[in-house]
């Protein structure tokens, strides 16, 4: 790995890190029994089409770790760890492998849809909720999420040239 690579990938993390400290400044954009709008992805989903998908689940693995040290993890023993967070953003490092067609970059929308599916499972065998009330429950700010990143991801990553 050369030193740029690893410079950028600090640089992922500490925007995953100011966007998840903005996100829960913002109490709209949270949800009482834990998940929020993630505005933080867009650093992880940015990482993957920068850096590619190897050195892109690192940064997403990475951002865990920012999370338990900042203390905004809520999880039920190892499933709900798994399911909750090495799951469901660890596979945003792999958003670079899904092709782009014009403006669509199909590695969002399959990403969030398997972190979607993941904190589904989550609620219902960890946290004991009905499947309804899991997708009830993990729509909406799943949803937003989405949809943030899938306007927002194109624009930066155009501007920028980080596509690979």
């Amino acid at each position: 790995m050369k030193t740029r690579d690893v410079v950028y990938m600090g640089m992922y993390l500490a925007l995953f890190y100011v966007l998840d400290v903005l996100t829960h400044m913002l109490p709209i954009l949270d949800m009482p029994q834990g998940g929020s709008v993630g505005l933080s992805v867009i650093a992880l989903l940015l990482a993957s089409y920068h850096l590619g998908w190897v050195k892109g689940t690192v940064v997403c693995l990475l951002s865990i770790l920012i999370q338990y040290l900042t203390g905004e993890m809520y999880f039920g023993g190892f499933l709900g760890f798994f399911l909750d967070y090495i799951l469901a953003f660890g596979i945003y490092g792999i958003a670079s492998v899904f092709p782009k067609t014009g403006y669509l970059y199909w590695g969002i929308l399959i990403t969030s849809f398997i972190r979607f599916v993941s904190h589904t499972v989550s609620g219902m065998v960890v946290y004991g909720s009905t499947w309804v009330a899991s997708i009830a429950y993990n729509g909406p700010y799943m949803l937003v999420t989405t949809i943030v990143a899938a306007i927002i991801v194109p624009i930066v990553a155009e501007r920028v040239k980080v596509l690979k």
